[in-house]
């Protein structure tokens, strides 16, 4: 039947909003907003549990807009609903400083739940956000006291479903059977450079049902059927076994001239078409951003709601507080973002801290897990080799979401964008783990991270070419470049045990950014009981008697080369100070007079060693120093021979000291 008038009021509100955005930016995506208005209407009107007033109210339903061009949409509803966004933020629609950039950012106005617009990213933290819920769930729900019980929605287009991401966190979704998370596809059938069936006739709806999903298909008749829509999303919330997958056929650009073509996808549709498009909707010409009086009451009325729901899932939250008070403080303490007051680190010997980081990693890992119950994560099928799982806290899957341990299979896209829908969500803190050289499948989510400044730990082991046998396709060279040109992200790669648990106690506290830990797979020596202040990214690990001719700095495996060097160096009489460097970022946030103590300017004679790219080390080796690395990619041998070949060696190392700096010897 057709929507009812106050109904269709609504809608053309979202449209013509976005339309008036894009239009005013004459920048903007305005196709999606016109067709997928309607659908998501029913949802916000009919479905969605939100509060407005209280934007992160822990048991609100989560929406994500994985098609984030089509950002005027979430906008105009986050102000049409009453979220702290104005109409001023609106009309400034991707300008300078504004609330409405071009693709939705979380960290920009409350209401938006995730960083989008690489596209299908929104779906992979959807699933995330979904696991986040059944894993809280099972934690914190008791028999009469349920505190979490909320759904995630997620919108997506063509592109969201042709990227491959996608299909790694719908394989992922339907295996673990996330029976509170639904996916409406709005499938308008047209791309940024034309129809999709020049490239994209995959039956959606098998594919999902092939993944486990359960399925609808609401047509093109029904499309803009509020009521239709209402009933498709009813379906979804009583099927609890299955995620829900809901393909709405929408117009592209609905009652615009550029209908169902793909020149209403990526610019704004045009003066003429514009008036053209009000006329035929039967909306005034006149203002623009015109919000009938009606139409904003009545959105406001559903954030008023959203209220009521919230404040008798206070009254429900009192109660269970009062019922499990210990559960409840835990429960405080992680939502505040506060670590424990102890935590149970572990100590190593020279006895037993010789040993590969990742297996230094993993100790630290499970010696806390205990008193860090948010910490929640897994690996890319691996981590038998990234040493990991955490012993004793089962298998996350379904009948078991209590667990902590994620098998993500080989999935390593979808793994670290869920990270971010587990981080977005609150109450966990997630870690993900795969080979350093896979980076290159997820780095699109780690940037994410980054930008969105996420609390992520990621776990990269096999840091290097000195992984051997496995060759150039697995031995890592440009990716710590790669890492360190990424705002907001702080790289670590600890040289020893001892350095490797002091990153771990930095990667639990509250973060501006994804922690990145890269590790050994070979046994690195014990360094020797120390301070190891990992925190200030740089230190003097070993110092030269008098003012030091030469200055050795190193990462990881490279810190027990240098220490062998000197010792020859020393032979010929050079006095070398042997700088340990984990963490670049670190040592740069560091007050200048650290730095000076560390790196003095008066010594330029310095020598970087890193088996990786050299690329950016000429900022800590100065003019005259020299950057020794790995400019070329590796090969397949043993470890040993690796290192032979490729000069990184003690005698090696002291020889191009020796050659470049023997003259300023003093």
């Amino acid at each position: 039947m057709p929507n009812s008038p106050l109904d269709e009021l609504c809608i053309n509100t979202i449209r013509f909003l976005a339309v008036d955005a894009v239009q005013k930016a004459n920048s903007g995506h305005p196709g999606m907003p016109l067709g997928a208005a309607a659908f998501t209407y029913a949802l916000w009107s009919r479905k969605l549990r939100f509060d407005p007033s209280d934007p992160h109210w822990p048991d609100r339903d989560r929406f994500i807009l994985s098609a984030g061009h089509g950002s005027m949409l979430l906008y105009a509803l986050l102000y049409l609903t009453g979220y702290p966004l104005t109409l001023d933020d609106i009309k400034a629609f991707r300008q300078l400083g504004s609330k409405t950039p071009g693709h939705p950012e979380a960290t920009h106005a409350p209401g938006i739940e995730a960083t989008t617009g690489p596209l299908g990213q929104g779906v992979a933290n959807a699933v995330g956000m979904a696991m986040a819920e059944a894993h809280l769930a099972a934690v914190y729900n008791r028999p009469g006291h349920e505190i979490v019980n909320h759904r995630t929605y997620c919108v997506a287009g063509d592109g969201d479903l042709m990227e491959g991401i996608s299909e790694e966190a719908v394989s992922l979704a339907g295996h673990l059977k996330l029976g509170k998370l639904t996916l409406l596809y709005d499938a308008n059938e047209t791309s940024l450079a034309g129809p999709t069936d020049v490239t994209f006739t995959d039956d959606q709806v098998a594919r999902f049902d092939a993944c486990g999903w359960h399925t609808q298909f609401v047509d093109i008749a029904h499309g803009n059927d509020v009521d239709a829509i209402d009933e498709a999303l009813t379906v979804a919330e009583n099927v609890l076994d299955r995620p829900s997958f809901i393909l709405v056929r929408t117009h592209i650009g609905f009652g615009s001239p550029k209908q169902d073509s793909f020149q209403a996808h990526g610019e704004p549709l045009g003066p003429d078409n514009v008036t053209k498009t009000k006329e035929r909707l039967g909306w005034p010409l006149e203002p623009a951003f015109y919000v009938p009086d009606d139409a904003l009451a009545h959105f406001r009325e559903l954030g008023t709601r959203g209220g009521e729901l919230r404040s008798q899932w206070q009254d429900r939250y009192a109660a269970w507080k009062s019922a499990f008070p210990d559960l409840a403080a835990r429960y405080e303490r992680i939502a505040e973002k506060a670590l424990p007051q102890t935590l149970s680190w572990p100590t190593f010997t020279p006895e037993s801290g010789t040993i590969a980081t990742r297996d230094a990693g993993g100790t630290a890992m499970n010696a806390v897990a205990a008193e860090l119950p948010e910490l929640f994560g897994g690996s890319a099928d691996l981590d038998p080799s990234t040493k990991t799982y955490l012993k004793g806290f089962g298998d996350f899957e379904p009948g078991n979401y209590a667990a902590r341990n994620v098998h993500y299979g080989v999935r390593e896209h979808a793994m670290a964008a869920a990270s971010n829908g587990l981080a977005l969500h609150g109450g966990i803190l997630p870690f993900c783990s795969t080979f350093f050289n896979f980076l290159d499948y997820l780095k699109a989510a780690l940037r994410l991270a980054a930008l969105t400044k996420l609390h992520v730990i990621y776990v990269f082991t096999h840091d290097s070419i000195f992984l051997g046998e496995d060759g150039p396709t697995h031995e890592p060279i440009e990716q710590l470049a790669h890492l360190r040109a990424t705002p907001n992200v702080t790289v670590v790669r600890p040289a020893d045990a001892l350095e490797t648990v002091e990153t771990w106690k930095l990667c639990v506290k509250p973060a501006g950014g994804p922690w990145v830990l890269v590790l050994s797979r070979q046994k690195l020596p014990f360094l020797g009981a120390r301070e190891a202040p990992v925190a200030r990214g740089a230190y003097i690990l070993s110092d030269s008697e008098r003012t030091p001719d030469l200055i050795l700095i190193a990462t990881g495996s490279e810190v027990s080369l240098a220490i062998d060097a000197k010792k020859v160096l020393l032979a010929q009489g050079l006095g070398v100070r042997v700088v340990s460097m984990p963490s670049w970022e670190l040592f740069d946030r560091q007050p200048d007079e650290y730095k000076e103590h560390v790196l003095p300017r008066e010594v330029t004679a310095r020598m970087s060693i890193e088996a990786g790219a050299t690329l950016g080390w000429e900022r800590y080796t100065g003019d005259r120093g020299i950057t020794f690395g790995v400019d070329t990619f590796g090969v397949s041998a043993p470890a040993a021979e690796i290192a032979k070949a490729y000069g990184f060696t003690a005698e090696n190392v002291a020889r191009i000291a020796l050659e470049r700096f023997a003259p300023a010897r003093r």
